[in-house]
């Protein structure tokens, strides 16, 4: 989700003190996954479209960037409507879809776009360094900053450790099939890919403690709340402060 060409423009959001993408992003995350109102959902989809025209963000790249969630939400549209109790809609031999299940993976599709479009708008637009020192600026655990940082760093390196692995069975001559051999293989490399793991932590965290690691990143970058950065907060504040209204109002 993170790109590096998001966060190299200069729009509007990009110029944002990433702290306040990182709040707006998750009270709007927060209370768009816990709002039912139909009118909220959908108010709540149109802001995201908003600030991606704010950000410049190509629509070609979002559209890219949301089809593999939009791929999970279809498996969704097949099975719930058809095993959600309630009114029936229509049928499909001996399969009946409920209204009530139709109207509740409407409800999943729209907070998943509209939450994923908001992230992907204001998170991406962020260098992904920048965006770990904000997070421990905000005051999260220094533990889960290092995670964040570690995770992106040697994910990719991982990955090129478990195709190097895949590409030595191949060349012994393994060939998945669905017997007690290839489950074991496929064992072996998964704890292999543990094993590797681990080492790779080793060496890192030694070579850490001999370059004066002490438990803190540190950043060249301070980060200064600039008037446009307080006018963007608490208009983001206010309008997601509206939608709660809004849905409090009509549960009401």
């Amino acid at each position: 989700m993170i790109v590096k060409e998001f966060a190299a423009g200069d729009s509007l959001i990009q110029r944002l003190d990433p702290r306040v993408k990182i709040v707006v992003a998750t009270l709007f995350s927060v209370v768009v996954a816990v709002s039912t109102q139909w009118v909220v959902l959908v108010l709540a989809l149109a802001l995201g479209f908003c600030i991606v025209q704010v950000a410049g963000v190509p629509m070609k790249e979002l559209i890219r960037r949301l089809v593999p969630v939009n791929g999970l939400i279809t498996f969704l549209w097949f099975f719930l409507p058809f095993t959600f109790e309630g009114e029936s809609l229509f049928s499909i031999g001996p399969l009946v879809a409920t209204r009530e299940g139709v109207y509740y993976v409407a409800r999943i599709s729209i907070k998943s776009n509209a939450i994923m479009v908001v992230l992907i708008t204001l998170i991406a637009s962020t260098s992904i360094f920048t965006l770990g020192h904000a997070m421990y600026e905000l005051g999260i655990p220094k533990k889960i900053t290092h995670l964040f940082f570690f995770t992106y760093r040697y994910i990719h390196v991982m990955h090129h450790e478990y195709l190097r692995l895949v590409n030595a069975m191949k060349i012994r001559g393994f060939r998945p099939r669905t017997n007690m051999h290839t489950y074991k293989a496929l064992a072996y490399l998964v704890g292999m890919l543990f094993v590797k793991s681990y080492e790779r932590a080793e060496r890192v965290y030694n070579a850490m403690l001999c370059r004066g690691f002490r438990g803190r990143l540190y950043s060249l970058s301070q980060f200064s709340m600039k008037t446009i950065d307080i006018i963007f907060l608490i208009l983001m504040l206010a309008v997601i402060l509206g939608l709660v209204v809004l849905e409090w109002t009509r549960i009401a």
